[in-house]
């Protein structure tokens, strides 16, 4: 098992106050700021997702001023989500219209040469249809009859949400978890990452259950079906309109070369749809976190819900320790072999061990590096700092759902399979 390693003291260059190392993490002063954050992630960002991120975090802030007014975030068919479900039906029409374009071609054509346009707009259609997604492949997937205590443990904290359970739940490698829908008659997935899970307590755990079962309740427009649809049917037309490679000096270079100037046009436009339905639906995906970190805190409490937030910041040493446990087992042996079962015995605990010796000081810095770059998990969450911020809004709340250590074990029990098989391929395939 990995320890901490030794704390040093230095004074620091800036402000010369006395300050606490470990090799292990950034040296930096708690007084001055002094190299809080060395990375600087924000300046590697291209300029359109520098802008992005801005707009992402200047939503934030508004929707956590409304929140401190007293303003109710519930009332999710604003105007701009109205125009987003629009927008999307007017992608969709044009889905409908290549659709009816090849099938007119086709009746019209049969048997001459209005074939070929009618097979080539039914393919076109064809990539464009709306899709429901099925389970994951490559992942374990778990019903009620193989983890029932694990569901009955979710069901539980979907009714303080105010919703219903899952229809499975999939484990991966992710430091992550997250909710979906899949099949024709829109059924519920969990995913939960192991590298995530498995560093948390019982009661964190509950507050990232309740986090994800708020996501089915909270109005989020991005995630419906007929805004989802339109964004992947968008991406395609982009794909279709990415330039082509070509040899200048080649004849058939030179008609690439033309459709690269005729696609211009149209990815400009693609892209600016894009863009605009993106727009459209931030506010209402970033109100959407905000509400589900309530129904976090309502079935976790608002403590846990908070130490859930600083564990997603440190979520760079999970993937570091990770990185590091494929090293060495790549030095202690054959990993495509029966070995590996032996290098993957105690991955789990010796990621949460490692987690738990990160530093209340290195955590700091995280916290507060977070608040300077906006850090958030993605583009489309408002920024950590003011989730944490939302959270603190009034009273603290006790926990509606809590579990004791029998509990915990029978559902360690029922995730040891998917616990194991997760293990093997982090340790085969890398991370």
């Amino acid at each position: 098992m990995h320890t901490a390693a030794a704390e040093t003291v230095q004074p620091c260059p800036e402000c010369g106050t006395e300050i606490r190392t470990d090799a292990r993490f950034t040296t930096w002063c708690a007084a001055c700021d002094w190299n809080v954050d060395p990375e600087r992630a924000e300046e590697k960002r291209g300029r359109l997702a520098r802008a992005r991120r801005a707009q992402a975090r200047r939503h934030g802030e508004r929707l956590l001023a409304e929140l401190s007014a007293g303003g109710n975030l519930s009332a999710h068919r604003d105007t701009s989500s109205i125009l987003a479900v629009a927008l999307s039906l007017v992608v969709h029409a044009l889905t409908l219209a290549v659709t009816a374009g090849d099938v007119w071609f086709l009746v019209t054509g049969w048997g001459g040469w209005g074939m070929i346009p009618g097979i080539f707009l039914l393919a076109l259609a064809w990539s464009l249809r709306p899709r429901f997604d099925g389970l994951p492949k490559d992942t374990p997937v778990l019903r009620r009859a193989d983890a029932p205590e694990l569901f009955a443990l979710v069901d539980e904290i979907a009714r303080v949400a105010g919703t219903r359970g899952v229809d499975a739940i999939a484990v991966d490698n992710r430091i992550n978890a997250s909710v979906a829908s899949y099949g024709v008659r829109g059924r519920r997935l969990l995913t939960l990452g192991l590298p995530l899970w498995e560093a948390l307590t019982p009661q964190q755990r509950i507050a990232l259950l309740g986090h994800e079962m708020g996501h089915y309740v909270n109005g989020d427009t991005r995630h419906g079906r007929v805004v989802a649809a339109a964004f992947r049917s968008l991406i395609t037309w982009h794909y279709y309109f990415e330039p082509v490679d070509h040899e200048p000096l080649d004849d058939t270079g030179a008609l690439m070369l033309l459709l690269n100037v005729l696609y211009v046009l149209p990815r400009l436009l693609v892209r600016g749809i894009l863009t605009l339905l993106d727009q459209l639906t931030l506010r209402a995906t970033q109100r959407a976190e905000y509400l589900a970190d309530r129904v976090a805190a309502r079935a976790g409490s608002t403590e846990a819900a908070l130490e859930l937030m600083d564990h997603l910041l440190i979520a760079d040493s999970a993937a570091v320790t990770l990185r590091r446990e494929v090293n060495l087992a790549a030095l202690s042996g054959p990993r495509r072999t029966g070995a590996s079962a032996d290098l993957t015995d105690g991955l789990w605990e010796r990621l949460a061990a490692d987690l738990a010796s990160v530093p209340e000081h290195e955590r700091d810095r995280q916290r507060r590096a977070g608040v300077l770059r906006g850090h958030s998990v993605d583009d489309s969450h408002p920024p950590t700092h003011l989730r944490h911020a939302c959270l603190l809004i009034g009273e603290p709340a006790p926990p509606a759902v809590t579990t004791d250590t029998e509990r915990e074990h029978r559902i360690a029990g029922e995730l040891a399979a998917a616990r194991a098989r997760v293990a093997r391929q982090i340790i085969r395939d890398g991370y």
